[in-house]
């Protein structure tokens, strides 16, 4: 019982500590049809309000984030122990880390310090000092559910330029600013999946926690009962969804 719950207080520290107070949430909206896509870019073009002056190059500043961000993630996940469930979409991540890995230093190369310094840049809005052109990607980004194709994309960007023309430079840095974009993307799902981890987890040890006072000193139950109704448990899907998986005879066992 003493090593469970120095083990419980140990982590917990560690959650306190390394569980961020908030995530961005990935780019995920409306799905829209080449028809909706189209006046969504136009409304877009009226709503922007741009600078033409030089300023500072925050993509890559934004892309070692999210690098460091998914190199944590790869880092923590294979030396996690080897009884640890791991998720389908984790699994996946890791397989095709390679890939990821690739576009990022592809993104590095094809993105110049300067270069991103003389595009018009938003005033306002979530993107505000970034380039016009990044959040118009990250708006089709997330009304095509990241699934990017031609079409769709062409589209995209003539609705745009009927009432507003981009500038060479934009057009020329589109193909890099979906990669910044998707990479972006992915690091947001990805901290989202560091977060269930977390929180599948903790709900072991909850509940390996119950049990193990459960049967060795059952009327003390609940204390445990009571040590969680105080902390600030995430009651995420994640959390609840692990912590149901107790067996029911077990559920039984700790109720009686």
């Amino acid at each position: 019982m003493q090593t469970v719950l120095l083990r419980w207080q140990t982590y917990m520290a560690k959650f306190r500590r390394s569980r961020p107070l908030t995530s961005e949430p990935p780019l995920r909206a409306e799905l829209f049809s080449v028809e909706q896509l189209a006046r969504h870019a136009q409304a877009l073009a009226a709503s922007h309000r741009i600078v033409n002056r030089r300023g500072s190059n925050r993509l890559l500043a934004r892309l070692g984030r999210n690098e460091n961000i998914l190199r944590e993630f790869k880092r923590s996940t294979l030396t996690v122990n080897p009884n640890q469930r791991i998720t389908p979409a984790v699994e996946w991540l890791l397989d095709n880390f390679y890939l990821i890995e690739e576009q990022i230093q592809l993104a590095k190369q094809h993105l110049p310090r300067v270069y991103s310094r003389e595009l018009p840049r938003l005033t306002s809005g979530t993107s505000a000092r970034l380039p016009r052109v990044y959040d118009i990607v990250l708006e089709l980004i997330s009304h095509v559910d990241a699934q990017i194709e031609a079409g769709p994309l062409s589209a995209f960007i003539a609705a745009y330029q009927t009432s507003v023309f981009l500038k060479l430079g934009e057009l020329w840095a589109i193909p890099i600013m979906l990669r910044l974009g998707l990479i972006e993307n992915l690091q947001r799902v990805t901290t989202r999946l560091i977060m269930a981890e977390k929180d599948r987890a903790l709900a072991d040890l909850w509940v390996e926690r119950l049990q193990s006072m459960a049967e060795t000193n059952p009327s003390l139950l609940v204390v445990v009962v009571a040590d969680m109704a105080k902390s600030d448990l995430p009651l995420s899907c994640a959390f609840v969804s692990s912590f149901c998986q107790l067996p029911k005879t077990k559920y039984f066992d700790i109720l009686r």
